[in-house]
């Protein structure tokens, strides 16, 4: 049973440390409270924020931009994948804008999107379509490049239909990567709005923190920061249990 306690606590026990810390800190007055505001302090102001709707505000309006944002990124990097994996050839016409925009950092074109679209969602869209289009793309592209070709032949001598290969054989043995290059395209989305907002929005989680920084709430800005990585957290957590269960599921339905 102490094994099982101590195993289940074992990521918590840094996060457990730090909190303590900055309790002794707050305790003993080490560090000025306008720099680092105390726990008590930043739990009554969250406390405040919930019950005035601060906070699921901002929270649903990041999120619904995330969500759009991901899955416009998605059909986008579902179909060079697929380009990139059938039909090679055009796909190499891609291949040095590709790499020039995969090292071109997304935030670094803020203020070009700016002049170009205003501050409105659009802007703020493509800033998140940028940031999780390529990993989506490298990982669907390997899925569907890596297909085992002996199933491929199986299915040709079956008398399968370029169709009925493509979703009876390619799409289930690319699903596993397809699935993990969401996963990841998802936390590169939520970072990349976050840092958009901090730059171009009235309203969201991002805005929430510049616009506490710039009134020295510095209580609010931890909420902030605390909020963007537990919901952070929490998404990765339901894509990874998604992710099993659809894995699973489909090795049992497949044999």
């Amino acid at each position: 049973m102490i094994k099982k306690i101590h195993q289940f606590l074992k990521p918590w026990y840094v996060i457990i440390l730090i909190f303590i810390l900055w309790w002794v800190v707050s305790v003993l007055e080490i560090w000025n409270t306008y720099l680092l505001p105390t726990p008590w302090k930043v739990g009554a102001t969250f406390v405040k924020m919930l019950q005035k709707g601060e906070i699921f505000e901002a929270i649903l309006v990041s999120f619904k931009r995330v969500l759009i944002g991901f899955f416009i990124s998605f059909a986008l990097a579902f179909a060079m994948g697929m380009l990139s994996a059938y039909l090679p050839g055009h796909a190499a016409y891609l291949k040095h804008v590709s790499n020039f925009l995969r090292n071109v950092p997304p935030l670094s074109m803020i203020s070009l999107l700016i002049l170009w679209f205003g501050l409105g969602e659009t802007s703020k869209l493509i800033i998140i379509v940028l940031a999780s289009f390529f990993p989506m793309t490298m990982n669907i592209s390997k899925g569907f490049v890596e297909c085992d070709k002996r199933l491929i032949e199986v299915g040709k001598s079956m008398g399968f239909s370029r169709l009925k290969l493509f979703f009876r054989i390619s799409l289930p043995y690319a699903r596993e990567d397809i699935l993990v290059g969401m996963r990841i395209g998802l936390g590169y989305s939520w970072r990349a709005l976050i840092g958009a907002e901090m730059f171009a929005a009235a309203s969201g989680l991002g805005h929430m923190i510049v616009f506490a920084q710039q009134m020295s709430r510095s209580d609010k800005v931890l909420i902030g920061i605390f909020l963007i990585g537990i919901i952070g957290c929490i998404c990765d957590k339901l894509f990874s249990v998604f992710i099993r269960k659809v894995c699973v599921g489909g090795e049992k339905n497949g044999s």
